[in-house]
């Protein structure tokens, strides 16, 4: 007989029974889905297990839960009915529909059979409730083929792709931006600078063939690409200058691993090995100063000195780590899993204690105040570091706890990957004899990389779209499990990931595939946009570009650098930025908060702000700076009153349109001239006749109003500044086409 049509039978079938209802198309699924999560075979909720026969045949704590071949009479169906299973959820009953309730009828009416050996598991397949192992983002990268267009000419992969579905809607791209639009949108994606007039001017006249590649080439290989993209890659690890709660106190040296990715960036570091550095720099066998300063990584999130409980604390700690790596380099929620299995991905308890066991041997246990929790300089190997390692090479043991509570131990956790990649799973081998540490933290790091994961590649180069299109491929970055997006394109990002890890991990070579893309230099203004609005409102087939605010940095640095004051040094401590007295005046000890940096050193851009978590600057928290207390994958975007009131008001944009109009006026005396180098400076291109006409009136206007309280000179310079501070509150300057 078939071993697929082999089954034993619970109980006797009723000669009054239909068809029985197919066990693993229709049964197991319901047990699955309604029961699974409660009665599982280890710890099962009333001593009652549906995982296998046996553990159904004998029952729970009330006994039997099936009369052969009686429903009416089944103590499971029963409850199921009245409505008292599965259990209450958020305060209401999760009756059963009915038709799913007929399936558990006559399958106990025909006796509930059962397939030899088979055992059902919570994560076996995706429901509509949750994501089983069969989830799209766990399974193999797999290159497709590119797509070809109807006269079967090559396109650029990106555009192959996104074009076929395109045509399947019977929708067009937009056409190309013009190339002022182009080269702005491309100078702030990856050096978050604006070009200037003469820039735009020479790329507007170049019309050789490879003009738009020689300039991605060259922006690529300028030395603000590094301090562009560390940003977003620090709002993704927490980065902050200082520890939060009460004190807040400094985390002396942070600024070094703020440095560290600018370095690795620029120097295109394969992501693989900035991967491993970050988890295990002290562990590699080429251990030196620069890989010890990027485990800084796991040395980033909130730190109390004072804690409540300091054992329990441990445990908060171990979250954050958790929770930093999983949400940065794999795109899942695993911190979710501390107290409980998953509610909605394939992890069950026991997979955040293994990750956790990896950081187990490290600093997250109570130190002395003064180390901020961290090891001493001395077991670090390097002064002057705020780096990671282990305190001891063997390890105690650390227990998966009940209900996420130190004070119910349950079975000790084996270190070892995740086990929602069955193929990759393995547990982690204990440390080398000659080794200092536990080598736990490399093994994690090693299967965060190799090659085979479907995860990795997939979550970075969502990245890498997202900064660039101003959407990701996976519209929620850090979540790449069953409540996050589905991929746009699939497809797509399956070739991209391929041909991320095909490539070397070389970060560089994704951003020129992309940017040299049909897709991205298209406008973000369609012919049709009325019409593809209603069918696409969401624009999630990239039938034109996004339009974007610049974010906090950039508008910072753009107002620096418009100005003529931006101080373009790399690296070094951080600067405090001037913050007024009333955005003070809800702290205790106010003269002692805070002190500004002088002010030659606040001209740097704002990469190098000191990120106080208690403080952060007005102006830049105006326009979503975020929070960094938590991994971040795409910042917030609003537009708000108070942005517009920020850029009028604010002491820093006036001081940014009075040294622009000083340098004006020193360079240029007559009221025309004046007007168009502002707006060269400002929007990189001239005024139209009306707008001349416009700031001409402008002029008059303001130096009406100083006339009284100024000199004619004086009030010919406040004037000329209210002028350049009025073309930097404009769209134009403030937003990318």
């Amino acid at each position: 007989m078939s071993r697929w049509v082999c089954v034993l039978l619970l109980f006797p079938v009723s000669s009054a029974c239909g068809d029985p209802p197919d066990f693993e198309q229709r049964v197991a699924p319901l047990l699955v889905r309604r029961c699974l999560e409660c009665h599982q075979e280890k710890s099962p909720s009333g001593s009652l297990s549906f995982a296998t026969r046996e553990g159904l045949k004998r029952g729970g704590d009330s006994g039997a839960v099936f009369v052969p071949g009686n429903p009416n009479e089944s103590y499971l169906l029963q409850r199921v009915l009245d409505g008292e299973m599965p259990p209450l959820k958020q305060g209401r009953p999760q009756t059963l529909p009915p038709e799913e309730a007929a399936v558990l009828r006559d399958w106990i009416a025909s006796g509930a059979a059962w397939p030899e050996g088979r055992t059902l598991e919570l994560y076996e397949r995706t429901s509509d409730v949750r994501g089983g192992r069969d989830w799209w983002s766990l399974q193999p990268v797999r290159r497709p083929d590119i797509p070809r267009d109807n006269d079967q000419r090559p396109l650029h992969p990106v555009d192959a792709f996104l074009r076929r579905e395109l045509a399947s809607h019977r929708l067009r791209p937009a056409p190309p931006a013009d190339r002022r639009t182009l080269l702005r949108r491309v100078y702030y994606d990856l050096i978050g600078l604006p070009p200037t007039e003469a820039q735009i001017a020479a790329f507007v006249a170049d019309k050789s063939a490879d003009a738009w590649e020689r300039v991605v080439d060259e922006l690529l290989a300028s030395p603000h690409y590094g301090e562009r993209w560390a940003r977003y890659w620090l709002d993704l690890v927490r980065y902050a200058d200082t520890s939060g709660y009460e004190r807040d106190q400094e985390k002396p040296f942070a600024w070094k691993y703020r440095d560290w990715v600018v370095r690795a960036l620029n120097d295109n570091k394969p992501y693989d090995r900035f991967v491993v550095e970050q988890l295990a720099g002290d562990e590699l066998p080429d251990r030196s100063e620069e890989t010890v300063i990027a485990t800084g990584f796991l040395r980033l999130g909130t730190w109390n000195d004072e804690p409540n409980d300091p054992e329990d604390y441990q445990y908060e700690r171990l979250e954050d780590l958790v929770h930093v790596t999983s949400s940065a380099f794999l795109g899942l929620t695993v911190k979710c899993a501390r107290c409980h299995d998953h509610k909605f991905d394939p992890l069950y308890q026991e997979d955040y204690y293994r990750m956790g066991a990896a950081f187990w041997a490290g600093p997250i246990g109570a130190r002395d105040r003064a180390l901020l929790g961290g090891p001493s300089s001395e077991e670090l190997g390097f002064d002057e570091i705020l780096g990671w390692t282990d305190l001891q090479r063997d390890v105690s043991p650390l227990h998966v706890l009940k209900n996420g509570e130190r004070a119910h131990p349950l079975e000790a956790a084996e270190p070892a990957s995740l086990s929602l990649i069955p193929e990759l799973f393995a547990p982690f081998a204990p440390p080398e004899e000659s080794a200092r540490t536990s080598q736990r933290r490399l093994h994690l790091a090693r299967w965060i990389v190799d090659p085979r994961h479907p995860l990795t590649a997939r979550v970075m180069v969502n990245r890498l779209w997202l900064h660039h299109f101003g959407q990701g491929l996976v519209r929620s970055p850090n979540n790449f499990g069953f409540t996050g997006e589905r991929p746009t394109h699939p497809e797509l990002l399956d070739w991209l990931a391929a041909e991320f890890v095909d490539s070397g991990w070389n970060a560089k070579s994704m951003h020129r595939l992309l940017l040299t893309s049909e897709a991205y230099r298209q406008a973000s203004l369609h012919p049709e946009s009325e019409r593809y609005d209603a069918l696409d409102s969401g624009n999630r087939l990239w039938w034109r570009a996004e339009r974007r605010r610049l974010d906090a940095e950039a508008l910072h640095d753009s107002m620096l650098f418009v100005s003529g004051e931006l101080d373009r040094k790399l690296g070094g401590p951080s600067f405090r930025p001037t913050i007024s007295a009333e955005a003070l005046e809800g702290l205790s000890m106010k003269s002692a908060a805070w002190t500004a940096s002088p002010s030659e050193e606040q001209n740097r851009r704002g990469l190098y702000t000191y990120t106080k978590r208690g403080l952060l600057p007005p102006l830049l928290t105006a326009f979503d700076f975020c929070d960094a207390s938590q991994p971040v994958g795409q910042r917030d975007v609003t537009i708000v009153a108070p942005q517009a009131l920020a850029l009028l008001n604010d002491d820093f944009a006036h001081r940014c349109s009075n040294h622009l109009a000083q340098r004006t006026r020193e360079r240029i005396s007559d009221e025309t001239g004046q007007i168009r180098s502002v707006w060269s400076s400002v929007l990189g291109r001239q005024p139209t006749a009306g707008e001349e006409r416009l700031a001409a009136e402008h002029l008059a206007a303001q130096r009406a109003r100083f006339a009284d309280s100024e000199s004619a000179e004086q009030a010919d310079l406040q004037a000329l500044s209210s002028l350049c501070l009025v073309v930097m509150n404009t769209n134009e300057f403030a937003f990318l086409d």
